[in-house]
């Protein structure tokens, strides 16, 4: 996630400049084309810019509904990590308060790490590839796919927070989030069973792991299930039409200039695809909120504050610093 005030004007043209420089190069095509014709011919190649411009109108309005349904996926994804925010913390207090006995701080200290250690593999998980992502433009600390060497990192990543035989057993498995999260619902029966704490209280904990495996399960709806293909490729498609028909639209526009003075068709072909496949590139960008690029829910720093809350509600030692920005982004 971007944490500045605005991205720039250049680093945005830098990030989408293609359109802009391709567009270009197809106007300048066009004028030279209409430029030869007209000269040798007398044929005017243009197009009524009326329909030309019904069609864009069109385009922009069905890249207005892309963008809100993209923009929709990314704040309901950032939603469902404040819920992970607010829902740890009630089961950091919830430790605190109800597991009371012998050893009860090392208890609540196991218990807390295994939270973290859910966190953890939640977030590599969710960073995982998908066909549909933008998997060129990932951040390559991040694992692409499943592989011997995911598998490894993650359970070094695991280490401080699990013991060896919770990590043998968890990872290898097709979903790691959800087996310590089952490892969870065990401890807490043991200890309901040990006298640690009552039923009335036994149910709270339940209730805290069902709102933590909602949300587990909504994030992975996201990451599991795209937009929906059918409306990400029309809006593709239609944004090449409208931009192969401007310059022969702006041709009847300029049609009282001169032929030598027509040229102007070419900066302002250029300007106008390039506006339209900026917002349909915003539109794409937001669609995938957990795929491990510079414009994901900063799913990193989240977690490390969560683990940064529940550590120091138990006095513990070495606790991590925030997640540091780098050039303006949050991971």
């Amino acid at each position: 996630m971007f944490a500045k005030r605005n991205y720039g004007f250049w680093m945005t043209f830098k990030w989408s400049k293609m359109p802009f420089i391709y567009g270009g190069l197809y106007a300048a095509i066009i004028y030279l084309a209409h430029l030869l014709i007209y000269t040798n011919f007398n044929i005017d190649i243009s197009l009524p810019w009326s329909p030309v411009g019904v069609v864009g109108i069109a385009v922009a309005f069905y890249l207005g509904f892309k963008n809100n349904a993209s923009y929709d996926r990314s704040w309901e994804a950032r939603k469902i990590w404040g819920g992970i925010v607010n829902n740890s913390r009630s089961f950091g207090a919830a430790l605190l308060a109800f597991i009371n006995g012998q050893n009860e701080d090392e208890i609540r200290k196991k218990l807390l790490y295994r939270h973290i250690a859910w966190l953890t593999a939640l977030r590599v998980q969710l960073r995982l590839s998908r066909e549909w992502e933008h998997v060129e433009d990932r951040i390559k600390v991040i694992f692409a796919e499943r592989c011997p060497e995911y598998d490894k990192d993650l359970a070094l990543q695991l280490e401080p927070y699990l013991d060896k035989t919770e990590i043998d057993g968890c990872i290898g498995k097709s979903n790691v989030a959800t087996q310590i999260m089952a490892l969870q619902a065990l401890e807490f029966q043991k200890l309901r069973d040990l006298g640690y704490f009552d039923d009335f209280r036994h149910m709270e904990f339940h209730k805290l792991i069902c709102s933590f495996y909602d949300d587990q399960g909504r994030s992975e709806r996201i990451k599991n299930f795209p937009f929906p293909r059918q409306y990400a490729s029309a809006a593709l498609w239609l944004s090449i039409i409208f931009a192969a028909l401007t310059p022969l639209g702006l041709l009847d526009v300029l049609k009282d200039f001169s032929h030598n003075q027509k040229w102007i068709i070419i900066p302002i072909s250029s300007l106008t695809i390039w506006i339209f496949f900026l917002m349909e590139k915003i539109g794409d960008y937001s669609e995938n909120p957990f795929e491990g690029t510079y414009n994901d829910i900063p799913i990193n720093s989240i977690s490390r504050a969560i683990e940064i809350d529940l550590r120091e509600m138990i006095s513990d030692n070495y606790i991590p610093g925030p997640v540091p920005n780098i050039d303006g982004y949050i991971m």
